[in-house]
């Protein structure tokens, strides 16, 4: 299974480059339990740019007497940007905990220099467990300069999953502070992850280093 995960990082990252990413960011995560490692890239298919893929790939990695929560994503979307801070398209999505599902999602952003919102509400069905299931993510980033080429980040995602729309599934959330210096950036951070109807929880405190290209 790590074997297909880096194969899919090495060819989405190589077929980015050939049509000219517009955005590519990723992120290592490493806690006192557990190790994340995030990529994710966006960038248009058409002149107009009202067509675009978005990628996002996960390896989560749990210290041994954790390991059954282990856990690998890889999802493309194709988004059709009806306006410049609303998307809507579909997807297919592969994790190891769930298999595979179709999924359709709708994307409000909202970004300038400072701040980035994004509101992603996704409706779903899982080939594993043949049931409907709904999904939220959101992402918000604040910056802020501190001088030339050093600015202050603070960044939260956070996601929930019900099964049915009714159960819970999986939720987390993840909060990182850190310094940013030209593209690099580095800080603290604290992972929160619950998992099944009635929540197992996990935690993690660590430290991360985020690249955008």
């Amino acid at each position: 299974m790590k074997k297909i995960i880096i194969i899919t990082f090495l060819i989405s990252i190589g077929f980015s480059n050939l049509v000219q990413a517009q955005f590519t960011q990723v992120e290592l995560f490493s806690g006192f339990d557990k190790t994340d490692f995030t990529l994710f890239y966006s960038y248009p298919i058409n002149k107009s740019q009202t067509l675009s893929i978005n990628t996002l790939a996960f390896f989560q990695k749990f210290k041994k007497e954790n390991q059954e929560f282990d856990e690998i994503g890889v999802q493309p979307t194709l988004f059709w940007n009806i306006t410049k801070n609303i998307a809507l398209g579909p997807s297919i999505y592969y994790n190891s905990f769930a298999g595979y599902s179709e999924r359709l999602s709708a994307k409000y952003a909202l970004k300038n220099s400072r701040v980035l919102f994004v509101l992603m509400p996704t409706v779903a069905h899982s080939e594993q467990k043949n049931a409907s299931y709904a999904e939220v993510f959101v992402q918000i980033q604040y910056n802020t300069s501190l001088r030339d080429n050093l600015s202050l980040w603070l960044n939260g995602q956070f996601l929930t999953i019900w099964d049915g729309f009714k159960r819970h599934s999986r939720s987390f959330q993840q909060l990182r502070v850190g310094v940013s210096f030209y593209d690099h950036q580095v800080g603290i951070g604290i992972d929160l992850d619950q998992f099944g109807p009635k929540p197992i929880e996990k935690s993690s405190f660590g430290f991360y280093y985020r690249r955008t290209l």
